[in-house]
């Protein structure tokens, strides 16, 4: 089944473009949420009128995703995260780690256009920004280990108290006496 992109879906395509997807993904998904329509031969014309009409809108919106890109080259982020001794992440670091990353470096960047795989242990990754279907941007990821999860807290131990026995002869001989009479009682109840 052909299908005309309505916007960016990562990993499909881009807004404009026709691809070929399984008809339940396109009758099921795309074509009710709007992100899509079918390619037949009236929707292909109206769709090359649209893109001779839009060519200048389409320069004008990669020539900024251009200057974004530009602007992100040679970032590269360092991120802290919690790890367990053998260097195993506790959680992971993902796209909204890496944008909320960029964000502190004053770099407005929605988690939706970054794709990376999670990250769940500590070194050098790499994360690509997709600002237009012809600029994306690869960004070196490090991941460390934070300096607050590598010791952790000594416990407090309490002093053993060795002056008071843990039990009496006479608490014992009660529990016993009580153990003896629920026994009784269950016997004659049967």
């Amino acid at each position: 089944m052909e299908i005309i992109l309505k916007e960016d879906i990562i990993g499909l395509g881009y807004k404009n473009d026709i691809v070929k997807v399984k008809g339940g993904y396109g009758r099921n998904y795309l074509i009710p949420t709007g992100k899509g329509v079918i390619a037949s031969e009236s929707a292909k014309k109206v769709l090359a009128e649209n893109l001779k009409q839009q060519a200048a809108k389409l320069a004008a919106a990669k020539a900024e995703a251009q200057k974004r890109g530009n602007a992100l080259e040679g970032v590269e982020l360092v991120i802290a995260a919690k790890v367990s001794a053998s260097g195993v992440t506790y959680g992971s670091v993902n796209t909204a780690t890496v944008a909320a990353e960029l964000q502190a470096k004053g770099f407005d960047i929605d988690r939706k256009i970054i794709t990376m795989k999670d990250i769940k242990a500590v070194g050098k990754y790499e994360a690509t920004v997709h600002f237009h279907k012809e600029v994306e941007i690869k960004v070196p990821v490090t991941v460390i280990a934070d300096e607050t999860s590598e010791k952790p807290a000594p416990k407090e131990e309490k002093p053993a108290e060795t002056e008071k026995p843990l039990t009496t002869e006479e608490e014992i001989e009660d529990f016993e006496e009580t153990l003896g009479e629920a026994r009784q009682q269950t016997e004659e109840a049967e």
